[in-house]
């Protein structure tokens, strides 16, 4: 087969190499990232020679680090990291500094880098792999042990230094802005009005311009908004001579507090995972191996030296900043030791920059690749050897605890009367919740009037669940005023999140029987009120108020066992009526046998 092919024939290699590496590479738990690494190198021009510019494909594949960087912008509100300020600025911003002093340190006085290359590498090495650590927690079931939310503050951390990085390298770089024949000034000029465009149009045009598109219900509209925005904003910004994932960094996170956040993440993610996979593919196909056969002693050397150089500060730093254990720090130190994803997007930059040399660029991607390789084996074994569980809950410091769940605790489908009521209590008492809506009305009115989190998103689509972190809800409720949609709804929360409890709202008899198939504790939005309007005519037609409560009460039961009896016969229309009849003598019985404070007066 020859190196270069039509569009098609190499749309079908790429694809046939991540449908059947990756899923092998997960079963062996080696990671995603690594099984696109690996499937690059096996369609690259060094083994199967199935592909032979990885050049052109690492220039197309970078839009999946620029969605990247827009999802994580999408997910910096404020409000999160003011929460988590401490353990993410703090503890995370010790952990980079120190370690990528150290590294940059041993890199000057060991490998003879240059005081701008020692800077790039230091800081580079410095990041951890998010992917492959919050997979390897996630996994193992340890995202909310200490060591996993201190990973998962630190983790944060460096997505957000990942972007300045990037930023940092064209200026350290001696080519860059000389080559453009432009001034210091001029550049810097038009760096921040590009940054100015982009915010006030985040600011004051986005919204209306997703408000429009949200009220056409085009599916296909949507998708090509979302897509017009990340690459809008990122084509300006290298315009102006700016880092592209700079640009899609700042777009999400103007639009981090918008309603249409989860419509956003959901019409982006699948092309992210899929470009973000093309660029690791890339990544593999311009792998040298060679020089790990050439020199095997010198990539396995720098590998172990980067792990053991990086571990141990990373449980001095759980340690004193974290308060973890000592065994709760090595764990924390086996998840992060290895280098991360942005390692690759930085050391791309800095070579084609001129900060470093082919063989010193190939190096480095062979000593992470090989570092992140190893990682599952490292975990496996100190699980293997480790066998002291992890801290109790009640031991993790108070801002960790606030990492405990990134999530809201409870979501709700559908915002109308019956969910703008609950939201309103659950944010009087301080639970974190959010909304989902297709009304753009009813999201505008909520938003504006009563100010809780309301999102534009159709809760039956498994993308817009997964944005809103259902998973790590507590609580779904179902407060559709469509009765076909809300057992829909429940279903499909029930199949993908069996854990999360789901309450619905039931028109009627009927209603609740299909939400019990569908696995939901179904609530009748008219029975409360109906009963507290029957009580009070009780009492004012001359029953006591206990007795009157009594009866309530009464039936309350009484009508639940009826409910539950009709629902193993609902298929048959005559024991039904058989089982209705039943209760209401039942119902009659139970009345006369309570005399104890009299009957209604008669007139």
């Amino acid at each position: 087969m020859p190196h270069e092919g039509s569009l098609l024939q190499a749309s079908v290699i790429f694809l046939m190499a991540a449908v059947i590496i990756v899923p092998l590479a997960k079963r062996l738990q080696l990671g995603a990232v690594l099984g696109y690494l690996l499937a690059g190198v096996l369609i690259g021009p060094q083994v199967l020679k199935l592909m032979g510019n990885a050049e052109h494909v690492a220039h197309f594949s970078e839009m999946g680090v620029v969605f990247l960087l827009f999802i994580i912008g999408l997910e910096l509100s404020p409000k999160r990291l003011w929460l988590m300020r401490k353990a993410v600025f703090g503890v995370g911003l010790a952990q980079v500094l120190l370690t990528g002093l150290v590294i940059g340190t041993v890199a000057m006085a060991a490998f003879g880098q240059s005081l701008q290359a020692a800077i790039v590498l230091g800081l580079g090495l410095a990041l951890s792999s998010t992917a492959l650590g919050l997979q390897s927690l996630a996994e193992s079931r340890q995202l909310n042990s200490p060591h996993g939310r201190l990973a998962f503050a630190i983790l944060l951390f460096q997505d957000i230094a990942a972007i300045p990085l990037i930023a940092l390298v064209p200026l350290l770089a001696v080519t860059g802005v000389q080559e453009t024949g432009e001034s210091g000034l001029v550049h810097g000029l038009k760096v921040l009005g590009s940054i100015a465009v982009v915010v006030v149009g985040g600011r004051y045009l986005l919204r209306p311009l997703f408000r429009a598109v949200a009220r056409t219900g085009l599916p296909e509209v949507a998708t090509a908004t979302a897509l017009l925005v990340v690459i809008g904003t990122a084509w300006l910004m290298e315009l102006a001579g700016v880092s592209m994932a700079l640009g899609a960094f700042l777009a999400g996170l103007l639009l981090a507090d918008s309603e249409y956040r989860h419509e956003l993440e959901s019409q982006i993610e699948p092309f992210k995972g899929l470009l973000l996979g093309l660029f690791f593919m890339s990544v593999g196909m311009g792998a040298n191996l060679p020089l790990l056969f050439e020199n095997p002693g010198l990539i396995i050397g720098l590998t172990l030296l980067l792990i053991a150089i990086k571990l141990p500060l990373l449980m001095f730093v759980g340690r004193m900043a974290g308060g973890l254990s000592r065994i709760a720090a090595l764990r924390l130190g086996m998840v992060l030791a290895a280098g991360g994803e942005f390692a690759f997007v930085v050391f791309k930059l800095g070579q084609n920059l001129g900060l470093f040399d082919t063989r010193t660029y190939d190096t480095l991607i062979m000593t992470i690749t090989l570092s992140m390789a190893v990682t599952p084996l490292l975990l496996m074994a100190c699980a293997h050897f480790i066998k002291t569980p992890p801290q109790p809950a009640r031991e993790v410091p108070e801002e960790l605890r606030k990492i405990k769940s990134d999530g809201p605790r409870v979501v709700i489908a559908g915002m109308g009367r019956v969910g703008q009521v609950v939201a309103r209590i659950l944010h009087a008492q301080g639970i974190p919740f959010i909304g989902l809506d297709t009304s753009v009305d009813t999201i505008e009115m909520t938003r504006n009037f009563e100010h809780v989190p309301v999102f534009y998103g159709d809760p039956l689509r498994p993308e817009i669940l997964s944005a809103a972190k259902v998973g790590e809800a507590e609580y779904f409720i179902v407060a559709l005023d469509d009765p076909e949609k809300a057992v829909k709804t429940a279903e499909t929360v029930q199949r993908l999140y069996p854990q999360v409890k789901v309450l619905a709202r039931a028109r009627n008899r009927q209603h609740v029987h299909q939400l019990l198939d569908a696995g939901a504790e179904p609530v009748r939005e008219t029975y409360y009120s109906s009963l507290e309007m029957t009580r009070r005519a009780l009492e004012g037609l001359g029953l006591g108020s206990a007795q009157a409560e009594r009866r309530i009460r009464q039936f309350m039961v009484h009508d639940e066992e009826t409910l539950a009896a009709q629902h193993l016969v609902r298929g048959d229309r005559s024991k039904v009526m058989e089982t209705a009849q039943e209760a209401r003598v039942e119902l009659a019985r139970l009345f006369a046998s309570d005399t104890d404070e009299g009957e209604i007066k008669e007139r």
